[in-house]
């Protein structure tokens, strides 16, 4: 396990941090009003609510907010993983697969199981040098608990060199 992912879990348990991370960093996701309102070791839930940002002329979510969406809840989990690592890790989305169910509209939330897989890949990029993949999904529900989407995404680990980090 990375010995500063309870460091970085703090960063994104403070509402301000949160913010200030997401407007500097991913200003759609902020604009869109996605919050992180779970993380632990095995598990990040992701959740917005339905807005002017996120609409489509058909009255409910447009599909690159449930991706965005999707993608953070699987990205916090990798984060977690490769946060202030020595050496360092990069991370890339290296695949996508997505299954629109319902509509969705009202309060949305993703979950992503995956906590896990990503602390083993990580670990194994670093202690091998080599680059692994990590196939994780996330599932969208509604508020009455209905999936509305699920997105398989693929995530590639690479520890950079010592002198590189």
């Amino acid at each position: 396990m990375n010995p500063r992912a309870k460091d970085f879990e703090a960063i994104v348990r403070n509402p301000w941090k949160l913010r200030m991370f997401l407007i500097s960093s991913l200003p759609m996701a902020w604009l869109a009003g996605l919050r992180v309102v779970e993380l632990t070791d095995t598990e990040c839930r992701v959740q917005f609510g339905y807005k002017y940002w996120v609409k489509n002329p058909f009255k409910s979510v447009y599909f690159a907010v449930l991706a965005m969406a999707a993608e953070l809840s699987t990205g916090v989990m990798a984060m977690r993983e490769i946060y202030k690592r020595k050496p360092g890790v990069s991370m890339l989305v290296v695949g996508l697969e997505a299954e629109f169910l319902k509509k969705a509209s009202g309060k949305i939330t993703f979950t992503c199981p995956c906590g896990e897989s990503f602390r083993e890949k990580v670990q194994l990029a670093v202690d091998s040098g080599m680059p692994q993949t990590v196939c994780c999904h996330s599932i969208g529900t509604d508020k009455s608990g209905e999936e509305v989407a699920k997105f398989k995404l693929m995530w590639s680990f690479k520890a950079r060199s010592a002198s590189s980090s």
